[in-house]
């Protein structure tokens, strides 16, 4: 008679696992709570006790780590040594171990549960009976996860296949990683005070860590990278503990649901996230049209359909290919003018159902749905170079929230022009889009659009130049304007280039050692000018 041992935290379907493994001929071994629920289902059920002649003890930290269990479960079943050991000292053999851990993660989550408490989810014996079983998987069947139940009954009907073993045996060992992995960053966020453990709660702050862990999780390969030749995936990160990055639910970019259209590049990615982070700066209807993840335009509107239609037309020649992001839904009304012009890919929180109609006729337009909504207050970022990973906290515009008056404890006008009601309207609206373009970078705006914008230029005179050279392109006169800066003017030369394209107001951060130089070239110009104390530099 085979015999298969179950324990398990999570005892989702295991009573049906347990019936069909029973119908099958299978003796049932089985620990605690497990054994109970078997039991009570009519089902019989040898306990683990039986088997090593020791009573489970010390509240249940002491049963299943015994010669008996993990000498049947480790045995070879091809190595005669193996298996008379295993006869000599009376050791049953077992071909099949159902164990998932204790719940560390979510018991770590929740609030208020003592250091000492937390200690006790923490699996000992299962860890072992999965490690042990993934060992010596080709003989042992290995199942982790209830989702596998159906699959294992259906593989031990038409006998188990070495690709469906090691299948297995792989989901197991990731399953006692992320368990490691979930202890280790939570015990990061322990500080010990005399004999006192305190946990701090606070699950973005991780740059000062000596230690974080990340889980990633692959969503998809993707058709390649930045180049034809570059291999590229998509990967989302998930629960691993309460601190780090991947503590937080899947949700932007790691849960997206793609609705139609061709298969997403990882450069669609890239815009997609650039176009997403400006339309999460604005409460109000707001559209960006992204191009290698720089804005062309962004714009807000009474709907979102009028804040798209300004976005697209604030550069249209470089709109045409681009990648969209919308803070609202997409009704029919914004779908229709969507397609008409050749956009790559579109996100919005949802896309309402008449539209869904519109939008497919453009069938290979990335048609994408996520929630931004966690990412609205911050969060932790990870970014990739040679040899080694960075962690920052994410760039929150937080000075641009109300009040955006000299009331502002941010705000400071250094100029002896005060900025007018419109053109204090104007500059919230520039520093938000602002902070998200590529650095070095000054855009020109009015209060509800983008109309000129110099990104990722060597020099700020240069940006500035940039910016006037795109309005002029399209015909636009920039007068009446105003402008956002990055960062300071280290000189008077972009400053006086601003005012000759005719800006009338100026918002940037101050700091230069030359801010003398730059505010009294603003008087001579008749320009306001804001100080924030704040930069937002984008590399």
């Amino acid at each position: 008679m085979p015999r298969a041992l179950l324990s398990v935290s999570d005892k989702t379907g295991i009573v049906d696992l347990g019936r069909g493994l029973a119908a099958r001929g299978y003796e049932l071994v089985s620990t605690g709570g497990t054994a109970r629920a078997l039991a009570d289902a009519g089902l019989p059920v040898t306990g683990v006790s039986e088997i090593t002649g020791f009573p489970e003890m010390m509240d249940g930290r002491v049963k299943t780590l015994h010669p008996k269990i993990h000498g049947g479960i480790l045995a070879r079943r091809d190595h005669a040594d193996d298996l008379a050991a295993a006869a000599a000292h009376g050791i049953g053999l077992i071909d099949l171990v159902v164990v998932n851990l204790y719940p560390f993660a979510e018991t770590a989550k929740k609030t208020g549960v003592s250091f000492d408490d937390l200690v006790e989810q923490i699996d000992i014996g299962g860890p072992s009976m999965v490690r042990a079983a993934a060992k010596n998987f080709r003989d042992v069947l290995i199942v982790v996860d209830p989702s596998d139940y159906a699959p294992l009954l259906a593989a031990i009907d038409a006998t188990p296949s070495v690709t469906f073993r090691f299948g297995l045996m792989r989901k197991a060992l990731k399953h006692t990683a992320d368990y490691d992995t979930a202890i280790t960053a939570t015990l990061a966020t322990v500080r010990v005070d005399g004999n006192r453990f305190e946990r701090e709660h606070r699950t973005t702050d991780v740059v000062r860590h000596d230690r974080i862990d990340l889980s990633l999780e692959k969503i998809r390969d993707l058709r390649y990278g930045e180049n034809p030749h570059q291999k590229a995936a998509w990967y989302v990160a998930r629960d691993s503990g309460p601190a780090g990055a991947a503590t937080m639910r899947p949700a932007g970019l790691g849960d997206a649901t793609i609705h139609q259209g061709k298969e997403l590049s990882y450069t669609n990615l890239l815009d997609l996230d650039a176009a997403a982070r400006i339309a999460l700066e604005f409460n109000e209807p707001a559209a960006v049209v992204i191009k290698h993840t720089n804005p062309c335009g962004a714009a807000t509107g009474d709907s979102i359909a009028d804040a798209y239609l300004r976005a697209r037309d604030a550069d249209s020649l470089a709109a045409y290919g681009g990648i969209v992001a919308l803070n609202r839904p997409i009704d029919v009304a914004t779908a229709d003018a969507i397609v008409s012009t050749f956009i790559e890919a579109v996100i919005a929180p949802s896309v309402e159902t008449a539209a869904v109609e519109v939008l497919a006729r453009k069938k290979n337009m990335r048609v994408v749905t996520a929630d931004f909504a966690p990412f609205t207050s911050g969060g932790v970022e990870f970014r990739s170079i040679l040899g080694a990973m960075l962690t920052q906290e994410r760039d929150v515009v937080a000075e641009a929230q109300p009040p955006w008056t000299p009331a502002s404890e941010f705000l400071t006008v250094v100029t002896k022009r005060q900025p007018t009601a419109d053109e204090w309207e104007a500059l919230r609206f520039a520093w938000r889009v602002c902070a998200h373009v590529k650095s070095n970078t000054v855009i020109f705006t009015d209060a509800r659009r983008t109309l000129a914008i110099g990104a990722g230029q060597m020099s700020r005179v240069d940006s500035v130049n940039v910016a006037v050279m795109k309005a002029q392109s399209a015909g636009r006169l920039l007068t009446g304007s105003v402008v956002a800066s990055d960062a300071f003017f280290p000189f008077r030369d972009g400053l006086d280039a601003v005012a000759k394209a005719g800006a009338t107001a100026v918002v940037q951060p101050g700091g230069s050692v030359r801010d003398a130089e730059v505010i009294a070239a603003a008087d001579e110009q008749g320009l306001a000018m804001v100080f924030t104390g704040r930069r937002h530099f984008r590399h």
